[in-house]
C-alpha cells in the first residue's frame, strides 16, 4: 500500500521503470553505461527509502551540469596510495555517484587487506544519499563511516551567515540474523533538498527548519532557500559539520569553509566537493560469531525497550528506511506530477521514451 501521506496528487512508478528511465537519459549525454547504471541505482535506492529529496527529482540538475560542461561524463578514477591502508582519489568533476561507489570499493579492498581503509576524494560532485555507500560496505560485510560537505547553507553555531554545508554523515554495522544498522544523517535541522522539494511540491516548511535573509524563522522554502538552515542541537549540528569539512575538505583536498560550489547557483566552476570513507572488518577485535551474536543482541534490546508516550515501537536506525522500500517495491515510488513533468521534459529534451506513470498506486488492486 501507500504512504498514507500520499494523494491524489502524487503518481506512482515502478522502481524497475524508474531505474530504467534514469539508465537510458543519463547514457543518452554520452556517460558511460557503467555509470550511467551507478547514478541510477543510487538514485532509485533514495526514492525505494525514502530519502526522495535525493532520488530522481535531481537529475535535471545533474544533467544541466552536463550540458554546461561543469560535470566530468568520463572521468579516468584510480585510487593514489598514501599509506599501507589509506588512499586519495581524484574525482576529476564526475558524477559524486561514480566517484563515491569507487571510493567505497577502494576503502573496502583496503579493509580486506589490513582490517581498515581509508579513502579521501577531491574534485567530486554531489553524491546523492550518503546511505548508498553504507549499503555497498554491509553488503560487502563491513563497518563503515562515509562523510561529504556540501556548499555553504548553514552558519556555525553563534554567526548569522552560510558558511558551513549540511554535510552528511551516514554509518553502518552488519548484524548477524537481524537486520543492520545503518545511520543516514545531515548536521542541519532539515536538508536543503527538502527545502527544494517543498517549493516544488507548493508546500509550506516547519518552524525551526531555517531562517530567511534576514535572520528570521520562516515557513515559506523559497525565503528559506535565500537564507540560511539551521543546525541540529545547536552547536553539536555545527561541530559535525565542521568535522566533516576538516575530513572531507581540509584533510582530503577538496574545497572547504564555504567553497564547495552550489550545483544550483555556481554555474561557472565545478563545485569540488569532498568525501571521505572509511571501512573496517568487523572482527578486527572479537571472532566473527560473537561479533554477530553481540550485534544481534543490540538490535534486539533495543526492539524491546519499554516505549515512550506516543510509540507504538522502538526502531534502530534504517529501520525505517526498509519498511518504506518494502511499501514502495510493492505500490511503486510516489512522485508529484509537478516533478514529474521535469523529467518529461528532461526525456523529450534527450529524445528518450517518456517515464510510464500510474494515477493509482500499482497494488492498489490487491489491498
Amino acid at each position: 500500500m501507500a504512504d498514507k501521506t500520499e494523494t491524489a496528487a502524487f503518481v506512482y512508478v515502478a522502481p524497475d521503470a524508474a531505474h530504467a528511465f534514469a539508465k537510458t537519459l543519463i547514457a543518452s549525454y554520452g556517460v558511460p553505461d557503467a555509470d550511467a547504471e551507478t547514478v541510477a541505482r543510487c538514485l532509485v535506492q533514495a526514492d525505494l527509502r525514502g530519502v526522495d529529496t535525493h532520488g530522481l527529482m535531481r537529475l535535471p540538475g545533474y544533467l544541466n551540469r552536463v550540458r554546461l560542461g561543469l560535470t566530468n561524463k568520463t572521468p579516468k578514477l584510480e585510487a593514489k596510495p598514501v599509506g599501507t591502508a589509506a588512499a586519495a582519489v581524484d574525482g576529476q568533476n564526475g558524477f559524486g555517484f561514480v566517484v563515491g561507489t569507487f571510493a567505497m570499493n577502494e576503502a573496502i579492498r583496503l579493509a580486506g587487506l589490513h582490517g581498515v581503509g581509508i579513502v579521501a576524494a577531491r574534485h567530486s560532485t554531489h553524491f546523492g544519499m550518503a546511505g548508498s555507500y553504507v549499503l555497498q560496505a554491509l553488503e560487502a560485510g563491513y563497518v563503515s563511516m562515509v562523510f561529504s560537505n556540501a556548499s555553504p547553507a548553514m552558519p556555525p553555531w553563534g554567526a548569522r551567515d552560510a558558511l558551513l554545508g549540511t554535510n552528511p554523515f551516514a554509518a553502518g554495522a552488519p548484524a548477524g540474523e537481524r537486520d543492520p544498522f545503518l545511520l543516514d544523517m545531515s548536521p542541519a535541522v532539515a536538508a536543503r533538498g527538502k527545502i527544494r522539494r517543498a517549493l516544488r511540491r507548493g508546500q509550506t516548511i516547519p518552524e525551526g527548519y531555517a531562517l530567511d535573509a534576514k535572520g528570521r524563522s520562516t515557513t515559506d522554502p523559497a525565503a528559506a532557500l535565500d537564507g540560511v538552515v539551521l543546525p541540529i542541537g545547536g552547536p553539536k549540528g555545527s561541530g559535525i559539520s565542521m568535522l566533516a569539512d576538516i575530513l572531507c575538505g581540509v584533510i582530503g583536498g577538496a574545497a572547504f569553509a564555504g567553497g564547495v560550489g552550489d550545483q544550483y547557483k555556481v554555474m561557472d566552476r565545478p563545485q569540488n566537493v569532498g568525501h571521505f570513507f572509511f571501512a573496517m572488518k568487523p572482527d578486527l577485535f572479537v571472532p566473527q560469531d560473537q561479533y554477530k551474536q553481540r550485534m544481534d543482541a543490540l538490535v534486539d534490546k533495543v526492539h524491546t525497550a519499554p516505549t515512550a508516550e506516543g510509540f507504538t515501537d522502538v526502531q534502530m536506525p534504517g529501520e525505517p528506511e526498509r519498511r518504506h522500500e518494502a511499501l514502495r517495491r510493492r505500490g511503486g515510488i510516489p512522485y508529484s506530477r509537478s516533478e514529474i513533468a521535469e523529467l518529461q521534459k528532461e526525456a523529450a529534451t534527450a529524445g528518450i521514451a517518456p517515464l510510464a506513470v500510474s494515477d493509482q498506486p500499482l497494488d492498489h488492486n490487491s489491498a
